[in-house]
């Protein structure tokens, strides 16, 4: 129980890093030392394994599926994904006012984040052959290409980019130093998809107490099976492609990676001019802490994590 326990609070902290754009599930995962278990869990994961559902009405049908399922090692990634998920649940409502009450400043601390973020990253780089200057180049490009369209924009939240959404930002279990929720605000459903979790917990809470029905969850309940649907996709995919990528091309991807974070970082700057009126010093002070407070964050996780080999 205190090893489940362990890798549940190891989930909780790897959820709360993927709540944030910036800072990395990822990342958390190494420090941790689950880093590779995750990894591995991840690619042993098989299909096939469904045909063993029609022997569960015997013992031995029902031993060989239990043998099957911890030779993947899935306990360990449902106590883990338990974890990330409460996390996350969480840490949604908390960005979600905040996003609310003061989005200006929120976004200024986004941006302190992912530029930290990137000043890591890239010190670990080296732009050195043309093919990793086209792929930071290319990097930088689509992201501010990208931010400039998602940047206020409103609407655009279907079902298929909801799923498109879910299995990119799966990569943040994938790739320490690279946040999902980043991801998120690049395309422009960060806010959307943590004001509807926030919904559908609420809803579903009320609906327990009798005050709502269950009716009313449906559309909520909706956008999140679609995301987590796509991030289930993401795992057997996404993160498969990364992996390839990684140890096929690992300095062009890494490079264009980071320079995607630069490129978005148009992003937050829009958002934090459009939630200034006027750039007088009372105005733009609550900012320029914000930026500080998550560059600093990110700055002293890198302090103390500046051993780790990625």
């Amino acid at each position: 129980m205190y090893s489940w326990l362990s890798v549940y609070l190891k989930g909780v902290a790897m959820g709360m890093a993927d709540s944030i754009p910036g800072v990395s599930g990822g990342t958390i995962a190494f420090i941790t030392g689950i880093y590779e278990r995750l990894i591995t869990a991840i690619t042993n994961l098989d299909p096939n394994a469904f045909a063993l559902l029609g022997g569960v009405g015997s013992s031995s049908g029902r031993r060989r599926l239990y043998e099957r399922l911890v030779e993947m090692d899935v306990p360990f990634l449902v106590v883990l994904g338990t974890g990330i998920v409460t996390a996350v649940v969480a840490m949604s409502r908390v960005v979600y006012g905040a996003l609310q009450q003061a989005p200006g400043a929120t976004f200024a601390f986004f941006f302190g984040l992912i530029a930290a973020s990137a000043i890591v990253l890239y010190d670990q780089l080296s732009l050195s052959t043309p093919g990793r200057i086209v792929a930071a180049v290319a990097g930088f490009a689509l992201a501010f290409l990208v931010s400039g369209v998602t940047a206020g924009a409103d609407g655009i939240h279907t079902l298929p980019i909801v799923f498109v959404s879910g299995a990119i930002a799966i990569v943040a279990m994938i790739l320490p130093g690279v946040s999902g929720a980043f991801f998120l605000v690049l395309l422009g459903q960060y806010e959307y998809l943590t004001g509807t979790l926030t919904a559908f917990v609420d809803g579903a809470i009320a609906a327990l107490l009798g005050e709502r029905s269950i009716a009313s969850l449906l559309d909520p309940a909706t956008t999140v099976v679609t995301f987590v649907g796509g991030a289930v996709i993401g795992v057997v995919t996404v993160a498969h492609a990364i992996r390839w990528a990684l140890n096929r091309y690992r300095a062009a991807t890494l490079s264009f990676l980071v320079s995607l974070m630069v490129g978005a970082l148009r992003l937050p700057v829009i958002e934090m001019r459009a939630n200034v009126e006027t750039l007088s010093l009372a105005a733009v002070a609550p900012l320029a802490l914000a930026v500080l407070a998550g560059g600093g964050a990110v700055l002293a996780l890198d302090h103390y994590t500046d051993d780790l080999s990625y």
